[in-house]
């Protein structure tokens, strides 16, 4: 019975292994997660160029936060992120759809973007109280929330990753070029891409590789003897509470501190030539 990655594509599972990518199971969602402190705390010069985009992703949200005015059309394509199913990862009895994050995050994630950083610089209100009483992820969004905002935010590497080991490891025959929504962010004209990608493709839609170094598992989920086998370098997920806390601690520190004064916000001509380039 095909169950891995590897049987449906007829490849070793010996060749996902040594790529590094975890052999997903294309039967149901396996309970494992894309951790962001995987990426902010690893020294692999690829991991840290996708710690850089997402803060600078975060940052051009805090800027249209702060600047108002936003239609419910602009957060919902700025700050809504949905499940990318095709990794196939999260918690499902099922097959591979999950719930992703709705118009309830987006909203909360672009109104507390505005509190939070029109605050800083202000003696009125103090660090403590900024995390008592507002936070970037709020209560009820769990470990398998963030991954999947965090594989939003990482949605072009994986494009890139897996079509990689298509071309060298995967016949022609099990491949398909495919239009991917939301590739990549385009600062210029302020909208997601799309991309063509030639991955793995079956029973009508592709399919996603994650390397093994960016996930933790909820080992409660795993109980099978072959399937806790399949896991065993996987390290486990902290609990969902303090993986918010710490999600929101990091954000805050690393989003820069916006300028109070008129005239250091407005942009200067280097700042045009480098929002251009």
């Amino acid at each position: 019975m095909n169950i891995y990655f590897s049987d449906f594509f007829e490849i070793s599972p010996e060749a996902v292994e040594d790529y590094g990518a975890f052999n997903v199971s294309l039967l149901a969602d396996l309970p494992l997660f894309i951790d962001p402190f995987l990426l902010f705390n690893s020294n692999k010069t690829e991991y840290r160029s996708l710690h850089d985009e997402m803060i600078s992703y975060l940052t051009f949200l805090r800027e249209k936060a702060i600047a108002g005015g936003l239609s419910n059309g602009l957060i919902g394509a700025w700050y809504r992120f949905p499940e990318i199913k095709q990794t196939w990862l999260g918690f499902s009895a099922s097959g591979n759809r999950g719930s992703g994050l709705g118009a309830d995050f987006a909203m909360a994630l672009h109104r507390n973007l505005h509190k939070i950083f029109t605050d800083f610089g202000s003696e009125k209100i103090t660090q403590g109280s900024h995390l008592e009483k507002l936070c970037l992820i709020g209560d009820g969004v769990g470990k398998d929330n963030i991954s999947d905002f965090t594989t939003n935010l990482i949605h072009g590497y994986l494009l890139d990753y897996t079509q990689e080991f298509a071309k060298n490891q995967i016949k022609e025959e099990y491949r398909r070029k495919v239009r991917a929504p939301k590739a990549q962010f385009n600062y210029v004209t302020e909208t997601w891409e799309h991309g063509t990608y030639e991955l793995p493709y079956i029973n009508g839609d592709y399919v996603l590789l994650t390397p093994e170094d960016m996930l933790t598992k909820d080992a409660a989920w795993i109980n099978k003897p072959d399937l806790f086998d399949h896991f065993d370098l996987i390290p486990p997920a902290i609990p969902d509470d303090q993986l918010r806390a710490q999600v929101n601690n990091y954000f805050l520190k690393a989003l820069p501190k916006r300028k109070k004064e008129k005239r250091e916000e407005e942009p200067t001509k280097k700042d045009k030539r480098e929002a251009a380039a």
